[in-house]
């Protein structure tokens, strides 16, 4: 992969230039492989359970299968162009396909996307923590459950302790491949979330009380069909990495490397979301809700299943603290490129990756203290930035062929892989407008 240039927006050049040198120390296949891994698995992961229910087993493996396909064809578009130009970033090898608009709409979907999931990670591990109680109603939090209620465990001093304490070291490393140990123990914590949902399956099957999984949709009105679409955001965001793959290719070097690691982490997550999903499907049944970790909350009316709820509670809230650097990290490179673009490297600057880093930082605590539920903008994501960043922009990308490398076959791809995006997208839009305003009246 090429070192970038400086054009006049500063879209080509990259946060981290010094790694561009010869004698710099590569990072490793395995911690691309963690960082892709922990990038892929955030906090969609428990929404996908759910996704089984409105499509039945057999649609939900085929889509799942199918995304996971479109993503690995979407890098393999982005990194060749990446290293057949100039370039070493999202927004550059936009800029050398659309211009300024290109790269300055990348860098805005990008913060949309990573702001808005960097806030809904930091009110899932404060309703862990301290709980939810929305208009008198709701649940404790494992803090509550063990101590009881106190000042220091309430959700803003709770969360203000993890952001101070546990957040903000993580998001003051410079290079992804210092975070390969922390995401492999969130992988590692992803896997647990497996093993313990397949134990508790299997038990519940042998004493006869797990639910019969539907392998297909029932299908009883048009209002039904037009539901499954509602179903391909959720996965689309699950796979949605793409902001990831160029700060983590650069310090990987060879593009070549960065395919094999994706694909690696592809089949790695495909699996754990499908063995989730089959799972958790397998133990709720039709009651399963949009976060299984609900479902895990009314399952604890024993004393062994309240220590598997709590497992599994705290398990994935350390997960989505230690996600909560990956997805910083481009969000806060892309703000940067984006006003202060004629400036030095935000790597040179000390002053400006302090500030920029502390400031996204109070930002996230500040919005999930104040906006406790947020899933109906979350619900858009994957309809709207996610799918772009996965799918519409490679594919825009490949058919403008600036560059002449494009192959027939890479167009005809590119175009089916956008068409199909915005047709989904669309339906998906529409079903969950009409949703909202349906239970609004």
């Amino acid at each position: 992969m090429k070192p970038a240039t400086i054009d006049a927006a500063g879209a080509l050049v990259p946060l981290l230039p010094e790694l561009a040198g010869s004698n710099t120390k590569r990072a490793s296949l395995s911690g691309a492989v963690f960082n892709v891994s922990t990038s892929i698995i955030g906090a969609g992961i428990m929404s996908i359970p759910a996704t089984l229910k409105v499509l039945g087993v057999i649609p939900a493996f085929v889509l799942i299968l199918v995304i996971a396909l479109m993503a690995d064809v979407s890098v393999e578009f982005l990194m060749r162009f990446t290293s057949s130009g100039l370039t070493t970033t999202y927004a550059g090898v936009m800029s050398e396909s659309f211009g300024r608009v290109g790269s300055v709409t990348v860098q805005i979907c990008i913060i949309i996307t990573n702001l808005g999931c960097l806030i809904i990670y930091l009110i899932i591990i404060g309703d862990v923590l301290s709980g939810n109680h929305p208009e008198g109603s709701g649940h404790l939090g494992v803090l509550q459950e063990w101590f009881g209620n106190h000042w220091w465990n309430d959700r803003p001093i709770a969360l203000f302790f993890i952001v101070v304490f546990v957040m903000l070291p993580l998001v003051l490393f410079r290079h992804v491949e210092s975070l390969k140990f922390s995401s492999a123990i969130a992988v590692l914590l992803a896997v647990v979330f497996v093993g313990i949902s397949s134990v508790m399956a299997v038990f519940a099957l042998l004493n006869g009380k797990a639910e019969k999984p539907r392998l297909v949709p029932e299908l009883d009105n048009q209002a039904s069909f037009f539901d499954l679409f509602t179903a391909v955001p959720v996965i689309v965001t699950a796979f949605t990495f793409h902001f990831n793959v160029h700060p983590i290719g650069f310090e990987l070097g060879k593009p070549s490397d960065m395919i094999s690691a994706v694909r690696i982490s592809l089949v790695l997550c495909a699996a754990i979301y499908f063995s989730v999903g089959f799972f958790g499907y397998l133990l709720f049944g039709d009651s399963i809700m949009a976060d299984i970790l609900v479902n895990f909350d009314q399952n604890s009316d024993s004393i062994v299943g309240s220590l598997l709820n709590d497992t599994v509670r705290l398990s994935y809230a350390v997960h989505l603290m230690l996600v909560f650097p990956l997805v910083n990290f481009p969000l806060r490179a892309n703000i940067d490129e984006l006003c202060f673009s004629r400036r030095t490297t935000l790597a040179k600057n000390n002053r400006r990756f302090l500030a920029l880093t502390c400031i996204l930082l109070s930002f996230s605590y500040l919005a999930a203290i104040c906006i406790p539920n947020i899933w109906c903008f979350f619900q858009f994501l994957g309809s709207t930035t996610a799918v772009c960043l996965a799918f519409i922009f490679p594919g825009a990308i490949v058919l403008r062929d600036m560059l002449g490398i494009s192959t027939r076959r890479d167009k005809i791809l590119a175009a089916v892989m956008i068409i199909l995006a915005v047709i989904t997208s669309c339906i998906a839009i529409s079903t969950n407008i009409s949703s909202l305003i349906g239970n609004k009246s």
